[in-house]
């Protein structure tokens, strides 16, 4: 027994020392970051500014793939079964790896057993109406959803993303019967939005700001406690009668399963680096991004704690899984 135990104790100083070396090394190829949602949403804007930096910390061509589909699926599936030796790396919002487990009897992923390397950013979403939409206040779009159950649509950037979410959220804690329009991504549902083809949307301020600063759609709400700065005029849901409605949105950066620790700490390292440059400072704050970061460690209890709380949410709604 003395000597299987040495054994293995030797075994396992000869893997760490053997990790040490890889994340001396690493990286000395390109590093390919899949983003699970179609190119233009909040996500892929988060990435494509972090890979910037990320590019510059690590003196190797960083690449941003979109790997779009099934609510995030695609793209976490792929990095899921890639190599564990950081060079292919997830960018998710939070769908692929806190609500599709809850939502998908099948996945061929589990996404528990990810590495999490980082939150990149965080951000609140807002309630988005279409431009020639009747109601001008959410009381006066609840009271038109009451009256007509079942006619009022919302679209979302996929199932099981927070824009679906925060809406059956919604339904449930007033009593509303909405039509759930769900796309792909965060494009096309603003496409129709824009054009007046479905109702509302909930959504990360981010992309919401800039079609309501030029009238091509109306923010009615905001889903935070408190009001937004840039938004000083928009009430909170609380305030119009939603009490104790938030919701947000998060980005974060994923390594697949069995990645070394010595690489992911480096990745981490590298990102938090990129999210502190000026230059990635100021393109969030014209998007209204808060730069997130923080160590490994921090990133997995919040995505723990994320998973409880839309777990929660899909209960209470009587969301089925599928």
């Amino acid at each position: 027994m003395r000597i299987f135990f040495a054994l293995a104790v030797a075994c396992a100083a000869a893997v760490t020392a053997a990790h040490a070396d890889d994340a001396a090394t690493y990286p000395s190829r390109p590093v390919k970051i899949v983003v699970d949602v179609p190119a233009g949403g909040g996500v892929d804007t988060v990435t494509r500014i972090v890979a910037e930096g990320l590019q510059n910390k690590l003196g190797q061509p960083v690449v941003v793939e979109n790997r779009a589909g099934a609510g995030g699926n695609i793209g976490a599936d792929f990095v899921f079964h890639s190599d564990p030796d950081g060079y292919t790396l997830l960018a998710t919002q939070p769908a692929a790896i806190t609500i599709n487990p809850l939502l998908y009897r099948n996945l061929s992923f589990d996404p528990s057993k990810f590495e999490p390397v980082a939150i990149m950013t965080e951000i609140p979403n807002v309630l988005l109406v279409r431009p020639n939409f009747a109601a001008k206040t959410v009381q006066e779009l609840i009271a038109q959803a009451k009256a007509n159950p079942g006619k009022i649509t919302y679209a979302s950037q996929g199932i099981g993303t927070t824009s679906h979410l925060t809406a059956a959220l919604l339904e449930e804690k007033v009593g509303l019967k909405l039509v759930h329009v769900p796309y792909k991504g965060t494009s096309p549902a603003l496409n129709d939005i824009i054009s007046d083809h479905v109702d509302m949307i909930f959504m990360e301020l981010a992309s919401a700001l800039k079609l309501h600063q030029a009238g091509k759609a109306r923010i009615l709400a905001v889903a935070t406690t408190h009001r937004v700065p840039n938004l000083p005029d928009v009430p909170t849901l609380d305030e119009a009668g939603v009490k104790g409605f938030e919701s947000g949105t998060w980005n974060a950066i994923a390594a697949p399963p069995g990645t070394p620790k010595p690489i992911v700490d480096k990745l981490n390292a590298a990102i938090a680096e990129a999210l502190k440059a000026e230059r990635a400072r100021e393109l969030f704050s014209k998007i209204n991004l808060t730069a997130a970061g923080g160590p490994p460690d921090e990133a997995a209890r919040f995505i723990k704690a994320q998973t409880k709380i839309w777990a929660e949410v899909i209960k209470a709604a009587n969301i089925q899984p599928h």
